[in-house]
């Protein structure tokens, strides 16, 4: 395949990567203390946020009391404010109304994915505005003159969303403005409200914008094209003259374009040797933010809105900077920083020459960030000749004499991508004397659509070559313990631990399972209805279950109809209410695995979907992973 890292220059990369001693920050092992799992999950989490009209205020989610519920953060540093109390069910901010202490959020039931969309008024009265029990809304933004805004909701079709606005006046009236019948994805809406941008996938890797006219009720194609191009609609230009479009149209990795509505001519914008992520504009419509996936960190690029030329700014903290959004006025912009040993913290800076000012500080101070790690890039040459990359994160003190266990882990999807970035299990785990390579194995995003398309039609198989394969690369570290390797990962990632140990047995000698696919049979034919307009892309990559052919290779590649081929130690964490990999996969591969003799745990968490949201839970599965990782991967018992 073309690669922007040939073979050698790889080798050369990691020889030189595994000679490098540790960074600075690195203390020696007896001085670094093994932190509690509470520790870590003291640790606070945050993410959104909106201005208040007046600029003062932030509004952000956070698990403060222990599940997500919507905070009012002060710019001036002063103390967070509750907005809403829920002990139950997550709460996540969305927007501040424009010119009150109104705000917008949305929670689920128990994980369920079913989102409604809520207003909160300043006195704690709450509003339903997508009453209904099997539907699912979700806020689509505010329309140009902030005097309403756009919902999209799956409540007259489960299959597909429709697009409704929402004006100010008492209860919140709504009109209907796109009916959607035909599986599009609703991406904006132009400042005078005539058109609607559109997506619409073929594949994964294939999808057109298309334009609706509501005058004339019509779409129309923008991007028609011949071969694979990925063509996603981002944002209208101020005055609705132009669309912006991510496109990777003619070139390996995704650029911006600006799209001209009315002679169609496109034009680039920018082209970086990278993935553009995103770009939207800020909410005063002064500037356009780019998100830049540079290696698997966010690169921020700010735009003037109306040439689309680079603006300058402010010195900014060192890190990976997402979340990003600005006042009413565009004259304070809100930022979160991280990196690999700090979580996310929330800053705020007035432009275009003020100095960023901190207003969170999320790791537990208990714990000393000198005594975390920051994953650095390794490649590696897979197989078959493939550059594949990841994270590597190396415990302090880990060398020759005293080599450490060490865990594969694979993030989900598929399409997914390990990213640079804090996480809380990882560094736990690290904490606690295992390496950790965060793989983005074939298939991945953000290295080019030809590695992207990869693992196409060949999960499980191709991919898990390169996972497989990693074990080169830690062995050749020379401080891994090559007799203590397990694989760890979550969805498509869990899906990944439980082919390795069926189908490479003698690979890995345990195995972490969060809510992976088993069966993909069962797991296709039972996506969510309002994964409709997805289904057909998925199937494309995955394999159609009707289809004969398909559907004897993905038999062929499910765990659960080769689980007598498991030997190894297993751990399964699954969410009772997970609407995307169902708790009787879980439930079936670990009744197939006990049959076998093999040790295997399991965990249920009756209040969680797919993934945590509550730290009580996470707390509690992720203390049991690393009990399970000490009695088996380590030998011994956990103190």
């Amino acid at each position: 395949m073309p690669s922007r890292f040939p073979a050698l220059a790889a080798a050369a990369s990691l020889a030189a990567a595994l000679a490098t001693p540790l960074p600075a920050v690195s203390v020696a092992l007896a001085q670094v203390p093994q932190y509690a799992i509470e520790d870590f999950m003291a640790t606070t989490r945050y993410g959104g946020a909106s201005f208040a009209p007046d600029g003062r205020t932030v509004l952000v989610s956070s698990d403060r009391s222990g599940i997500f519920n919507a905070w009012a953060i002060p710019v001036d540093g002063s103390a967070p404010r509750a907005l809403t109390g829920s002990t139950g069910e997550s709460v996540f901010g969305v927007s501040w109304f424009p010119a009150d202490g109104r705000i917008l959020y949305t929670s689920d039931r128990g994980g369920n994915e079913l989102d409604h969309l809520y207003v909160r008024d300043p006195d704690g009265t709450t509003t339903d505005l997508t009453p209904g029990d099997s539907l699912k809304a979700s806020f689509a933004g505010w329309a140009a003159d902030r005097r309403s805004f756009f919902v999209a909701t799956n409540e007259r079709d489960r299959r597909f969303f429709d697009l409704y606005e929402h004006t100010l006046a008492p209860g919140y009236p709504r009109a209907l403005v796109f009916q959607n019948d035909s599986g599009y994805d609703v991406a904006a809406v132009s400042p005078d409200k005539r058109w609607i941008a559109l997506g619409k996938p073929r594949t994964t890797s294939d999808a057109d914008v298309w334009l609706f006219d509501r005058e004339t009720q019509t779409p129309r194609n923008l991007t028609a094209h011949a071969g694979t191009v990925n063509n996603r609609a981002a944002d209208f230009t101020p005055d609705g003259r132009a669309l912006l479009l991510v496109s990777d149209a003619g070139r390996e990795f995704a650029a911006l374009e600006r799209y001209d509505l009315a002679t169609g001519r496109r034009s680039v914008v920018l082209a970086p040797s990278w993935d553009v992520d995103y770009a939207v504009l800020s909410r005063g419509r002064r500037y356009v933010v780019v998100g830049v996936n540079a290696d698997g960190r966010n690169a921020l690029t700010l735009l003037d809105a109306r040439t689309l030329k680079p603006v300058t700014l402010p010195p900014l903290p060192a890190g990976e900077i997402d979340g990003v959004a600005f006042s009413a006025d565009d004259r304070r912009m809100a930022f979160y920083v991280s990196d690999g040993r700090t979580p996310r913290d929330l800053f705020v800076v007035d432009l275009p020459r003020g100095t960023p000012r901190r207003l969170t500080r999320s790791l537990n101070p208990k714990i000393d960030p000198a005594h975390l790690v920051e994953g650095r890039v390794v490649r590696f040459t897979s197989y078959d000749g493939v550059e594949v990359p990841g994270f590597l994160y190396r415990p302090h003190g880990a060398d020759s004499t005293a080599p450490v266990p060490a865990l594969v882990m694979v993030h989900g999807g598929p399409g997914g991508q390990a990213r640079a970035g804090y996480r809380a299990l990882t560094q736990y785990l690290v904490n606690h004397g295992y390496a950790v390579y965060d793989i983005n194995n074939r298939g991945s995003s953000g290295y080019g659509k030809t590695f992207f398309a990869l693992d196409d039609r060949r999960h499980g198989e191709a991919d898990l070559g390169d996972v497989v394969a990693s074990k080169g690369m830690l062995a050749g570290t020379g401080w891994v313990d090559m007799r203590r390797v397990g694989i760890i990962g979550g969805s498509y990632g869990g899906f990944m631990v439980l082919a390795a140990l069926a189908f490479r047995p003698d690979t890995f000698a345990v195995g972490v399972d969060y809510f992976g696919v088993a069966n993909w049979i069962r797991t296709l034919e039972s996506v969510p209805p309002y994964w409709e307009s997805f289904r057909q892309a998925l199937y494309a990559e995955l394999g159609d279950p009707e289809n004969p052919v398909d559907r004897a290779r993905l038999e062929r590649i499910s765990p659960l109809l080769h689980a007598s081929e498991i030997r190894n130690p297993l751990i399964v964490l699954q969410g009772a209410n997970d609407p995307r990999v169902l708790k009787v996969e879980s439930d079936e591969i670990v009744r197939a695995v006990q049959r076998q003799a093999v040790p295997v745990e399991y965990l249920v968490f009756p209040d969680e979907g797919h993934g945590f949201v509550k730290k009580a839970n996470e707390l509690r599965g992720n203390k049991a992973v690393l009990d399970f990782l000490d009695r088996y991967l380590k030998g011994r018992e956990a103190s």
